[in-house]
């Protein structure tokens, strides 16, 4: 959406991760008991990310947004877009209902202090109320859809009414344009790579499936010299100071300030048609934003509450260890024990394979073993943590325990200690 004119609480986020994992192990709770749903995840440094803003639209059905959190923006001008909407500060275009956000962009004559347009809409922003430097941003969204229709969640400088345009820089987490139904953009701007010359890419569903039939979670997780770009837990695009073109500047080292919003008409979507329905309405579930206390990059297992125990279970079994090394019970073919580790810090990116990630067991005197790495998914509604399953090999086979690392992109983890079945 470009513009062309005038806790950082540790036990948050611990009980955060367990309540979203409870889904994942809820078949061990079923069949062996094998995990407590009193044991937490304690991710040792550098740790994963922390809720520090968040908005969960949980006000009255009808009601207002908070005005301690959003400024509504009014005016019918262009918005620098050529849009043809009139962004208003009514309830009839922007409330709260059954736990979500309803922007919605009516077919309607409304005349303001700017002109008349025929279409009103709603633009929510942070701007002097939340802006911070750098962090992970999300918001659960369901799209619009129809030709001529533009939602957008995305984040400018602060610095905007000093700089101007695009040197106060932008970052566009979410775009969609109603005749592409399919696709996301998620983009940068700045000086002499902005507008139609912008920086990022693209996110298309598979088997035509629309955006606008459901919810879908869009993030960016915005860090120093770095922007990635996720949807559904899918890191579809990276971008960094070397990406940009020569002699241009990186503007993302200040405060930016979140806006979304649903534009009607404009250069890039073009006019709504006959086949264009109104109203259209823009539903999201929340937004967040969460900070690290320490620094990216590092791949963290994580560990079971008060110790350095691995937060693992046999991927076959689904029990927690000791593990043996093979195992009649194993409905494996090779009656080998898979062990899935829970991993933070690991970007997956389209086409990643296993060999994205490598795993060593250590024993007592120092010797290594080799951990075949069989598969590496992201965890579903949690995805910043990978679950990682390794084949445990014969040099484990008479270890009462093992020291056990991995290692993605060069950088190596913390390293966590598994029980063994000798």
């Amino acid at each position: 959406m470009s513009v062309r004119g005038p806790y950082s609480d540790n036990s948050r986020t611990r009980a955060a991760i367990v309540f979203v994992l409870l889904p994942v192990f809820c078949l061990p709770l079923t069949v062996g008991g094998g995990l407590s749903p009193s044991i937490a995840v304690n991710a040792a440094p550098p740790t994963v990310w922390s809720l520090v803003w968040s908005d969960e639209f949980n006000g009255p059905s009808g009601a207002a947004v908070d005005s301690t959190k959003w400024t509504a923006e009014v005016g019918g001008w262009g918005w620098g877009n050529n849009e043809l909407e009139y962004y208003t500060n009514r309830t009839a275009n922007a409330h709260q209902s059954d736990g979500s956000l309803v922007i919605k962009a009516i077919k309607e004559r409304f005349t303001g202090p700017d002109g008349t347009r025929e279409y009103t809409s709603a633009r929510l922003i942070t701007k002097n109320k939340f802006s911070p430097q750098y962090g992970r941003f999300e918001a659960r969204i369901k799209v619009p859809y129809g030709q001529g229709i533009w939602p957008a969640f995305w984040m400018l400088g602060n610095d905007i009414d000093t700089a101007g345009w695009p040197q106060c820089g932008e970052i566009d987490i979410m775009e969609n344009i109603g005749r592409e139904p399919s696709i996301v953009h998620g983009t940068i701007h700045g000086p002499g790579y902005s507008g139609a010359d912008g920086l990022g890419s693209s996110f298309t569903l598979p088997n035509n499936q629309r955006f606008a039939d459901s919810f879908h979670a869009f993030a960016v997780e915005w860090e120093p010299s770095i922007v990635r770009f996720y949807c559904d837990g899918i890191l579809y695009k990276t971008l960094t100071p070397a990406d940009l073109p020569a002699g241009r500047t990186w503007v993302y080292d200040h405060p930016f300030f979140i806006l979304m919003n649903l534009a009607v008409g404009g250069n890039w979507p073009g006019s709504p048609d006959a086949t264009t329905v109104f109203p259209q309405s823009l539903l999201m579930d929340y937004v967040r934003v969460y900070q690290r206390v320490s620094p990216s990059g590092v791949p963290v297992i994580l560990t079971e509450e008060g110790s350095n125990r691995a937060l693992a279970l046999d991927s076959v079994l689904w029990l927690q260890g000791p593990f043996a090394v093979s195992s009649t019970h194993n409905f494996s073919l090779d009656q080998r024990t898979r062990v899935m580790l829970l991993v933070a810090n690991v970007d997956l990116l389209p086409g990643d394979g296993t060999s994205v990630v490598t795993a060593e067991a250590r024993d007592a005197q120092g010797n290594t073993y080799p951990l075949i790495v069989e598969s590496v998914d992201k965890v579903p509604s949690f995805e910043w943590i990978t679950q990682v399953v390794v084949r445990l090999p014969d040099g484990l086979r008479n270890l009462s325990e093992a020291q056990v690392s991995v290692k993605s992109r060069g950088l190596t983890s913390n390293e966590v200690l598994i029980n063994l079945m000798p």
